[in-house]
């Protein structure tokens, strides 16, 4: 065992030992414990020239010899100036965040038809802007106090599922909803009974119409109307007179009616349009049987559709379920089922969509409608207002001032919420919400339990057995910019 001195930069090694039955490079892992400089960095001066591996070391060093080395250390690895910070270590609305989706809520017993209205309702972000604006204090004249008592109550718990990470209790939510409508409050041997989750999703979109009206506008503005609004155009017609009217009305949802011809939820559509009615026949001053046909001449920004699962079954007294199973999409157009008016107004938007759908795919654009318009259109999303024509109002910039481009309706619409029924009977069984997240992720929303899902087992819920079921969907409108 030899033993040399190395000279590295201003700093001098003595005493080094060498063992000289090893190779040349383990003496090279021995500087660069002591220098930091990497093996292959090392430029080792020895009598002669460079240290190169392939000569022995006995016959290249001997005893108390000086040697010199050159080369660069590696940086020194710094500790972080911030150590390892945990989930459960964050604020609670930064876990939020991490997650990527809100809180679940507890079961107050049997109120999951609670919980997954609330949870559907909670994914819109329009509802929930609307909501934060509401004034504690600021009840028009014309509404009642419950009313106004369960608005406060819905942006208290739309604000708690938004900054909490564990489950939510709705407590005050669920005890004002029972003051507002008694129904949910029913008792059978002294617990509280399952409801119908459509009639509370109703019953709610209902109330907050009331309440989240513009103040002192002219115009009356109804929020959820804004949001949720479809206008229906019916023609009223008798075989047996001849007589015929139209009529227009407001809706918040379109029926999906279910029987053996039904296997889609396009055909449930079309086939909810479409009702007979018997009423007062002027004509021949009896009653008679008039054919209802509707149309959709006002779309939303929200489309809701309630598939008709249920009926009421005298034999046993209570809402029997419909268990066929019927399809329903991801993407979902409406066009063929909306007026010859609407449907002349959205031509121009699908044509700007399939445009752009197309040079995604390498085509070229349709020369009529885009060569004359020299923008760059994009998908979005439906921002502004909605109304009647299928046009949503004109974007604002951050100082309020309109910019010149607006988003239109295109008559396509992408599924961003399914509530499903699991049971023989709307008054009994279990309700869960699926919720799409902005992040594009699906949670299965089980009462305090979310639960991450796969896209493609979405579309699965359509029934046929006794599995959860789509019993509400909700799709979001695509738009394009104009």
């Amino acid at each position: 065992m030899l033993t040399v001195s190395v000279k590295w930069q201003k700093e001098v090694f003595k005493a080094v030992e060498i063992d000289t039955s090893q190779p040349p490079y383990v003496f090279k892992c021995q500087l660069y414990d002591l220098t930091g400089v990497p093996p292959e960095r090392q430029k080792i001066m020895v009598k002669g020239g460079l240290l190169k591996h392939a000569v022995p070391c006995a016959i290249i060093f001997c005893q108390g010899q000086k040697l010199m080395m050159m080369g660069t250390a590696d940086e020194v690895v710094k500790a972080p100036e911030k150590g390892p910070v945990f989930m459960e270590d964050l604020p609670e609305e930064e876990q939020v965040v991490s997650l990527g989706h809100s809180a679940g809520l507890f079961n107050l017993g049997n109120t999951c038809y609670m919980n997954s209205t609330v949870q559907c309702l909670h994914s819109v972000p329009e509802l929930k802007s609307s909501l934060v604006k509401y004034s504690h204090s600021g009840r028009s004249n014309d509404l009642d106090q419950t009313s106004h008592m369960l608005t406060v109550a819905t942006r208290d718990l739309f604000n708690e599922l938004d900054k909490s990470v564990k489950p939510v209790a709705p407590m005050q939510f669920w005890m004002v909803l029972r003051k507002k409508y008694p129904q949910f409050g029913q008792l059978h041997n002294g617990v509280f009974m399952q409801q119908d989750a459509e009639e509370c999703w109703t019953q709610l979109l209902y109330t907050l119409s009331q309440s989240l009206r513009s103040p002192g506008s002219s115009e009356n503005i109804d929020a959820v109307k804004d949001i949720f609004g479809i206008e229906l155009e019916s023609r009223i017609h008798c075989q047996e007179s001849g007589e015929e009217s139209s009529e227009t009305e407001s809706v918040y949802s379109l029926k999906c009616h279910i029987s053996h011809e039904v296997n889609h939820l396009h055909e449930g559509l079309k086939h909810g349009l479409k009702s007979e009615l018997e009423k007062a026949s002027p004509a021949l001053g009896r009653s008679a049987i008039y054919l209802k046909e509707s149309r959709i001449n006002g779309l939303p920004r929200y489309l809701t559709i309630q598939f008709v699962r249920f009926f009421w079954k005298r034999e046993s007294n209570q809402k029997a379920k419909i268990l066929r199973k019927v399809d329903y999409p991801l993407e979902l157009d409406v066009y063929d089922l909306c007026s010859d008016v609407l449907r002349k107004k959205l031509e121009g938007p699908r044509q700007v969509l399939r445009d752009e759908e197309g040079k995604k795919l390498g085509l070229k654009a349709n020369e009529k409608s885009s060569g004359s318009k020299d923008v760059d259109v994009k998908m979005t999303d439906v921002e502004g207002s909605s109304n009647a024509s299928g046009e949503s109002s004109a974007t604002t910039s951050q100082e309020g001032v309109p910019v010149d481009k607006e988003t239109h309706l295109t008559g396509i619409y992408d599924l961003v919420a399914v509530l499903t029924h699991k049971g023989r009977s709307a008054d009994s069984g279990h309700y869960v919400a699926w919720v799409k997240q902005e992040s594009g992720k699906w949670i299965e929303f089980d009462d305090d339990n979310p639960i991450p899902q796969r896209e493609e087992d979405i579309v699965k819920l359509s029934g046929g057995g006794d599995w959860h079921m789509a019993y509400i969907c909700m799709y979001k409108a695509r738009t394009v910019p104009m």
